[in-house]
């Protein structure tokens, strides 16, 4: 990649270069795609703070203090976990970067117990190794959006005009403008 001086004279930030990991893809693919991961990592965070609020409700067991999780037992149930990865690997497959998602059937139907401190704590650690797996994943996922991003830049430098297709205009106007700035 290459390097362009920003306003600050002694650092370089990096002008994004196409990838020939992204070669296959449109412009409307990459667009796809990056919305994808995008919405993907929306829903790892979302896991995460649920699975964090969990290990919350643990620790307050452990403490003697009743806590119920009738109001977020079914979180897990509506939506499965994996079901956005498949479509990740089959778009831009790279090699084993994306971590493996936590199995959270098993952990989700464990209820904390006030008092059973030995339960708790296997709770509690199976919760916080889920947490980190959904961290990792989300942060293979950061890498991906970050690859893809840079692509779309490169793409939108090699031709500025593409820029105008994601534009909320009719194709007539868009040609309009491609043949000015042509």
């Amino acid at each position: 990649m290459g390097n362009r001086p920003t306003s600050d004279a002694g650092r370089f930030r990096s002008v994004p270069e196409r990838s020939p990991d992204f070669a296959h893809l449109s412009l409307g693919g990459l667009r796809t795609y990056r919305h994808t991961l995008s919405a993907e990592e929306s829903r790892v965070s979302y896991w995460r703070r649920i699975v964090q609020a969990r290990l919350d409700m643990v620790r307050a067991a452990d403490s003697g203090t009743a806590a119920t999780v009738d109001n977020l037992r079914d979180v897990f149930a509506e939506a499965r976990v994996d079901s956005g990865r498949t479509a990740l690997m089959r778009v831009v497959p790279l090699a084993d970067d994306i971590p493996p998602l936590p199995d959270l059937a098993d952990i989700w139907a464990r209820e904390p117990r006030v008092g059973d401190e030995q339960h708790n704590h296997r709770l509690a650690h199976d919760l916080m190794r889920a947490e980190a797996q959904l961290s990792a994943y989300r942060t293979a996922l950061h890498k991906r959006l970050a690859a893809a991003t840079g692509e779309l830049i490169a793409r939108y430098r090699e031709q500025p005009s593409l820029c105008l297709s994601a534009l909320p205009l009719p194709e007539n106007q868009r040609q309009s403008i491609r043949a000015v700035s042509a």
